[in-house]
């Protein structure tokens, strides 16, 4: 069997490409982080950083913003996955530059980990957010660059301990807040799984310049079924509040940073039903548990227990 493919990770300290790190260091991959002096001394990224150590990750002195310290980190793997946050999406470029200058990429995974950015109905800020994303697909492509994207659409962390309520710190005990009806089916991804996926594709020829999408079955569920799962496991019916989507579409005009962020997100796959409106077709993509049934992935019904 070919050996595994060295990996260099830009943003890898961030909050998707931590878990992605540990999964590739785990599956036996020479692991590269991308990170600044200022990194490795920041107290905020102290646990982060040794948990990357005691795995055996590789730590490689360079900056986004230097082409030459990327071009030179590049040249060491085979493999670029960016997990870089919002601010840095557009900043992509830089990436895509410096692994044409390299010339050495058998794969690149630029920064998405979320909806299919080709296939959304979304309302602003978050309709500029996927855009970005869009443009830095197509730049990829246009420089013949081999690719692939992981759509794994929600992280469970971020949704699931409130039942999507912005602002709570645990589940509904009384009343929930529903977008739209609660009917489009979204999907929920344990962040270790998304990790666990994102690195069994980085070395299949089937994953090769598709999208790689996350829908487990278990894990693709309508908000309306999310609350009644929940329901199942307190014993107890909550009061649901629906928000109708012209509501909700001004909610969003009248908030500001970060709720009207969320809640445009929110409209996207709890209105629009951006996770599930779409059929994968082989042209374009393959779906994780299928390519992969071995995975024990966790289940929506699995996680929701911690809370109860």
């Amino acid at each position: 069997m070919a050996s595994k493919s060295k990996i260099l990770f830009i943003g890898g300290t961030g909050y998707i490409g931590k878990f992605i790190v540990e999964a590739s260091a785990k599956a036996g991959h020479s692991t590269y982080v991308l990170v600044r002096e200022t990194t490795l001394s920041n107290p905020a990224k102290s646990k982060v950083i040794e948990n990357f150590k005691a795995l055996g990750v590789n730590f490689v002195l360079g900056d986004l913003y230097n082409h030459e310290s990327l071009v030179k980190a590049i040249k060491q793997v085979d493999v670029v996955i960016s997990t870089v946050g919002h601010a840095q999406l557009a900043d992509q470029g830089k990436i895509i530059a410096a692994i044409k200058k390299a010339g050495n990429v058998k794969r690149f995974f630029p920064s998405e980990f979320g909806n299919d950015v080709d296939r959304v109905h979304a309302v602003e800020p978050a309709k500029s957010a996927f855009e970005t994303k869009a443009k830095i697909r197509r730049a990829v492509e246009a420089e013949g660059i081999p690719y692939t994207y992981v759509s794994s659409n929600f992280f469970a962390g971020y949704f699931l301990p409130t039942l999507n309520q912005p602002g709570a710190s645990s589940p509904p005990r009384d009343k929930v807040v529903i977008l739209g009806d609660g009917n489009p089916k979204a999907i929920f991804n344990k962040e270790d799984d998304i990790g666990t996926y994102t690195i069994r594709a980085v070395d299949d020829p089937r994953t090769l310049n598709k999208v790689l999408y996350i829908r487990p079955p278990a894990n693709t569920i309508s908000f309306n079924e999310l609350v009644s799962l929940w329901e199942k496991k307190i014993g107890k019916t909550l009061e649901r509040i629906y928000v109708p989507e012209e509501q909700l579409l001004k909610n969003i005009q009248e908030a500001v940073v970060p709720l009207n962020v969320i809640l445009s997100i929110g409209h996207s796959v709890f209105v629009k039903g951006d996770h599930t409106n779409f059929e994968i077709e082989p042209s374009f993509g393959v779906e994780a548990t299928a390519l992969y049934p071995d995975v024990k992935y966790t289940t929506v019904e699995e996680y929701l227990n911690q809370f109860v």
